[in-house]
């Protein structure tokens, strides 16, 4: 007898982000179809127990499917695929991180077809999506968020209702301002601790228990005192997406974000310096080579010159 499940849910990009959400899924008990154009990706899913679809198939099977899309090229080519097919009402969850104009178009698209989309960006890092330690901030029709909270509990710790259409997008732009900062406040206190005599693992373990601390500094002080960046959960080349998308949106508004703004040259240092495919926490490696900092081994102290 075939094993019940709680129901089908379309995962469309089974990277980082949503592959995480797919495993967690078929874990919980959901029949997961999963569909993306990398071979590797599609693998690591299907060992999961993910069944790997065609798109249209995916679209047409699930009632609920979820975007995990890295550009909005994605984007626009997963909805046609969605639009062109005459299906039953879907509704459709955006989890990345675009412009609202991006979604906007998205959704106008989706809603003519007879569908309805979900803005719903996620607050976290690969790392926690790996262990469901995500938050969804889900904006738009409040009788589908009502229907995906369910699905949305199965790979995150919170969802929270952020209310019309793009306000989840606009709170993901909040957090991931602060993100933004407290990454280079934590490679920039890192960075004087070391050249000071200090080592790593003792900046690490006293900050995090005082006043200086923050969860940016705790997920990616560990990273900083190893000085290894190459396990990454959010990678210096596809965050350049998400501060560009900041920073149109506060240009928008004439919102002056003057420590946002004193940031980005580190990642922009960070990928001409050849950290493109590196976790965001090199912008210490950044900020050492700017400081003279070397050091020989990971976990010792650094040599000053």
């Amino acid at each position: 007898m075939a094993k019940r499940t709680k129901g089908t849910v379309g995962v469309v990009g089974l990277g980082t982000m949503g592959g995480a959400f797919a495993r967690h899924l078929a874990a919980a008990g959901w029949r997961v179809l999963g569909f993306d154009i990398d071979a590797t990706r599609k693998r690591a899913a299907a060992r999961a127990g993910v069944a790997i679809t065609p798109l249209e198939t995916l679209a047409a099977a699930a009632p609920v499917i979820i975007l995990s899309l890295p550009n909005p090229q994605a984007l626009d080519a997963t909805v046609a695929a969605i639009t062109r097919q005459q299906l039953s009402r879907k509704i459709v969850v955006e989890a990345s991180t675009f412009k609202l104009e991006d979604k906007e178009r998205a959704e106008a698209a989706l809603r003519k077809a007879g569908h309805a989309m979900l803005d719903c960006p996620v607050s976290g890092t690969g790392a926690q999506a790996a262990v469901k330690d995500i938050v969804i901030y889900a904006s738009g029709d409040a009788e589908a968020i009502a229907k995906t909270t369910r699905i949305f509990s199965d790979f995150s710790r919170a969802t929270y209702n952020a209310g019309a259409f793009g306000n989840g997008s606009r709170m993901k732009y909040v957090a991931n301002l602060l993100v933004t900062v407290h990454n280079v406040a934590a490679a920039e206190a890192m960075v004087l601790g070391i050249k000071s005599g200090l080592d790593p693992q003792m900046i690490y373990d006293f900050v995090r228990t005082g006043a200086g601390a923050s969860r940016v500094f705790e997920l990616r002080g560990p990273m900083m005192v190893r000085d290894r960046y190459d396990d990454a959960s959010m990678t210096i080349k596809l965050y350049h997406k998400d501060i560009a998308v900041i920073e149109d949106h506060a240009a928008r508004l004439g919102v002056p974000t003057p420590l946002f703004s004193a940031s980005i040259p580190v990642y922009s240092a960070a990928l001409s310096m050849g950290y493109g495919e590196e976790d965001t926490a090199s912008v210490c490696a950044v900020l050492q080579t700017m400081a003279g900092v070397r050091r020989d081994k990971p976990g010792r102290r650094a040599k000053r010159r």
